[in-house]
């Protein structure tokens, strides 16, 4: 099914740098909850995410990942995540992060 590009510029995708992992014991799927810090425009948000398998919590913080920012907030079990961090299924179905290459600025829009 093919888009316009109007319909893909509705979905905004941010960059942003992660600041905090917490375990999520309470998911039915092993995740842990981040805090992004998508900058100035944005700010902090809230995400779960089940990146388990492939990334330990130490490992994450810091760095860049890419996330769906306008979608409305989701409730988690106990938790409420505000935006939708973005990632590939790679080997195995473990989920791989999306994230630049290079540093960017927090805040940075896909187009």
């Amino acid at each position: 099914m093919a888009i316009g590009y109007e319909d893909f510029a509705k979905v905004d995708i941010r960059v942003g740098t992660i600041l905090e992992v917490e375990p999520f014991p309470e998911a039915r799927k092993p995740a842990y909850k981040l805090r992004i810090d998508f900058g100035p425009e944005i700010g902090v948000k809230r995400s779960s995410a089940q990146v388990t398998d492939l990334y330990a919590a130490g490992d994450l913080v810091g760095r860049q990942v890419c996330a769906v920012v306008n979608f409305p907030p989701k409730r988690i079990g106990p938790f409420l995540s505000e935006v939708l961090v973005l990632g590939l299924p790679g080997e195995g179905g473990a989920v791989v992060l999306i994230r630049p290459d290079s540093p960017v600025a927090d805040g940075g829009r896909l187009y």
